[in-house]
């Protein structure tokens, strides 16, 4: 094995009476991709926060070849050569890719920025590590991937010997993230170590070389990556088996139950909706796929009820649902699972009885006439909990009390159990572990092979072609595809989520 050149050792870190890290021992060597891998709350964010500096370990020791330090902040570690790409990047969109790569460390002259200098350094950065980014950019005009380059960049211009990247690919497109991965490859050749953040198992054997699994705040796992398998590093997580493919048969689809005509939602000085028409069939999934901030959002919000429309015209199941508020369009025959599950999808100083109940507290069997009946009530959430199992005391603890994930549960609980022919569901998966996001998987198929038209939006690519039978590419607020799964790939579709079609054609 290559010299170490970050070493943790028995890091404890905890919030209250919660232990967010339990004696955690991580190595990674000079020249590798380590990646970290585990479900949501196993402690890889805070791992990550106390080896780079923004949170001080309770207990434990980091080990930079060989010797120990203490950071006390970033700054700390910045200085003694670490970098960290977060999810969210750090930019000033305002300024060039220099002004922002050279920031608060702006080579002078005579007292003065040395703007020659500080682009001849950047490009020649950018240009041995084959980076691609033009100094002079301005970055707000850039698009994610570069805008990643860029961040990248800032940490190599500190010299950094050590990049952590948290969710690196959560908003790039395959060809952009096949582009990330030979900038990594470039820095380990370097002698660079780069350190892995992520819950995508593909990218994980494609690009690192060991694996740490986390599970519960412990290290469950440390393996080579080209002598394991994604179902061992998935048993590792999990404790336990679980299928990674989505079985479904063919579709049968039906009458259509969203119709889809014009849709404009803003008009200056770009229409984030431009002119989509779509629809969705009985006994059919719809994907809808796109980057991050290409108008899914403000579609979903148009097909939902939560924003009026500028112009178009929706239908659900036959009658016109444009102008109609939210609890219209639910009458119609709309259930949604929305993409922001705390503040749309949930009321959390409710309990999860009334949480489950919302959309259903006037119907019988939770209402005789004018009267909510709270048995029923009571009892409809119990058998939800179980059957989707929510980990949670009891059905009248409050949901704001709960993990981010089984919030969700809570949610796709309800809406699943809503007998209305249309399902909108928005990141349905979000913040589930493995296990759950197999299960719902298997409920989404079987709620379409009942006859349910879905339209689903998801971030991750691989979601949207396992499930479904027809996908939609937009970009830019246009609706620049709509093909069937069978004919979909990964290139192509990356292809079209870039704007480039002539490509993918």
């Amino acid at each position: 094995m290559p010299a170490v050149e970050l070493e943790a050792i028995g890091i404890v870190k905890r919030y209250g009476p919660l232990l967010a890290n339990d004696r955690i021992d991580l190595k990674a060597a000079r020249g590798e991709v380590h990646a970290v891998m585990g479900e949501n709350g196993a402690g890889k964010s805070t791992l990550m926060s106390v080896l780079y500096g923004l949170q001080a370990p309770d207990e434990g020791r980091i080990l930079l070849r060989g010797r120990q330090v203490h950071f006390r902040s970033a700054l700390d570690a910045i200085a003694e050569g670490m970098g960290m790409v977060h999810q969210a990047f750090r930019l000033f969109n305002s300024l060039s890719v220099w002004e922002n790569v050279v920031y608060a460390r702006e080579p002078t002259r005579r007292g003065f920025i040395d703007r020659p200098a500080a682009i001849a350094e950047v490009g020649a950065l950018a240009e041995r590590f084959h980076l691609k980014v033009d100094p002079a950019a301005i970055v707000g005009r850039l698009s994610v991937g570069v805008r990643q380059r860029v961040e990248i960049l800032k940490a190599l211009y500190r010299d950094a010997k050590i990049l952590i990247l948290d969710e690196p690919t959560a908003v790039l497109t395959p060809q952009e993230r096949d582009g990330l991965f030979a900038v990594i490859r470039n820095l380990t050749a370097d002698g660079r170590t780069v350190i892995f953040v992520t819950h995508k198992l593909h990218e994980v054997m494609a690009i690192s070389d060991r694996v740490t699994v986390l599970r519960d705040g412990r290290v469950a796992a440390r393996m080579v990556t080209g002598e394991t398998s994604p179902r061992e590093i998935i048993r590792a997580m999990t404790g336990r088996a679980v299928n990674l493919t989505v079985a479904k048969g063919p579709s049968k689809p039906g009458a259509v139950v969203l119709k889809v005509e014009g849709l404009t939602v803003g008009d200056r000085p770009k229409p984030v909706v431009d002119n989509a028409s779509l629809i969705v069939r009985a006994g059919e999934i719809v994907g809808v796929a796109g980057v991050a901030g290409n108008g899914q959002t403000e579609l979903i919000e148009a097909l939902t009820g939560l924003r009026t429309p500028d112009a178009g015209k929706v239908e659900i199941a036959g009658e016109n649902v444009t102008s109609l508020d939210v609890a219209q369009h639910r009458e119609a025959g709309l259930a949604y699972i929305p993409e922001d599950r705390a503040s749309t999808g949930a009321a959390l100083k409710a309990s999860a009885a009334d949480n489950l109940a919302i959309g259903f507290h006037r119907l019988p069997p939770l209402a005789h006439g004018a009267l909510i009946d709270r048995k029923a009530v009571a009892a409809r959430a119990r058998g939800l909990i179980h059957r989707f199992g929510i980990k949670i005391g009891a059905e009248t603890q409050a949901v704001g009390s709960l993990s981010g994930g089984n919030l969700q549960k809570v949610v796709v609980a309800r809406e699943l159990a809503h007998e209305a022919p249309l399902l909108i569901a928005e990141q349905p998966t979000r913040g589930l572990d493995i296990g759950a996001i197999e299960f719902i998987h298997s409920l989404l198929i079987a709620e379409r092979d009942r006859g349910r038209a879905t339209l689903l939006v998801s971030a991750e690519l691989a979601e949207i072609m396992a499930l479904s039978d027809r996908i939609l590419v937009m970009f830019e607020g246009r609706i620049l595809a709509d093909m069937p799964a069978e004919r979909a790939d990964e290139e192509t579709l990356g292809l079209i989520m870039a704007g480039r079609v002539s490509e993918a054609a």
